[in-house]
């Protein structure tokens, strides 16, 4: 069966039955399983599926993909991502870190680093850190989301405004067209909004799938941020608006 013909019928699969698995598709169609993943990957770039481990699932506008689902996406576009962030961050720095596992792969990335102060509300990125002796680890309090390790709410960013540091690096569940971040639960961006706001530099670390997806709760603009670290150019139009908003984009 040619691709085209297989596409439809995968995203009827993918509506009936809330995901796709490589090997299922493959024995349903009678094709190897790099083909199915070339199909996938096609359907994933045109923004119809969002790639998981082992498959794929619908696209949402209203709820994020599981945590577990997260982590396998685009791990390799993730850690150049990280690794670019994290040069950018000298020793001796204060920074804030806070949910995503965009953020988690900068905090791997910075595990050579020496003299850092690091201001976190995730769990995940305090635990990566541990192993990096030269690094000062202070958690915010608040509301532990167990999905992701994430903590959440007031009290999170009660937390987070006793400190001023030198850089914030943070995600976003989808980055649109007019330039502004965006995320699913109105609790962890209240968080993300106070680690704007105490930051003397804010760092976000995107890759391209952000541009294909919508989410519901507004974060801030890329004019807030001072460098976009993602893997694949801007459309001409957002290229356009943040060189006007003198925000620096960094793609590999």
């Amino acid at each position: 069966m040619a691709q085209n013909f297989r596409e439809p019928d995968i995203l009827n699969i993918a509506r009936t039955e809330g995901k796709v698995l490589v090997e299922d598709l493959a024995r349903r169609f009678g094709v190897s399983v790099q083909t199915i993943r070339r199909d996938l990957s096609d359907l994933a770039d045109a923004g119809k599926l969002e790639r998981v481990h082992g498959g794929a699932v619908l696209p949402s506008a209203v709820s994020n993909i599981g945590y577990e689902d997260r982590r396998g996406l685009h791990d390799a576009a993730k850690a150049d991502i990280a690794r670019r962030c994290a040069e950018a961050i000298p020793d001796g720095a204060s920074l804030f870190l806070n949910i995503g596992t965009s953020t988690e792969a900068v905090a791997r990335a910075l595990l050579h680093h020496t003299n850092l102060m690091v201001v976190t509300n995730n769990m995940n990125v305090a635990n990566i850190l541990v192993a990096n002796t030269d690094c000062q680890i202070m958690v915010a309090g608040g509301m532990l989301r167990r999905s992701d390790g994430g903590l959440v709410g007031d009290m999170a960013a009660r937390s987070i405004e006793q400190f001023k540091v030198d850089y914030a690096v943070i995600g976003c569940s989808a980055l649109d067209a007019d330039g502004d971040l965006l995320d699913f639960d109105v609790q962890e961006v209240g968080v993300s909004k106070a680690i704007i706001r105490q930051a003397r530099r804010v760092f976000l670390v995107a890759d391209h799938s952000k541009f294909q997806r919508s989410a519901p709760v507004r974060i801030a603009s890329l004019r807030d941020m001072s460098t976009l670290f993602t893997d694949a150019p801007l459309s001409p139009p957002l290229t356009d608006l943040c060189a006007r908003w003198d925000t620096t984009v960094s793609y590999g």
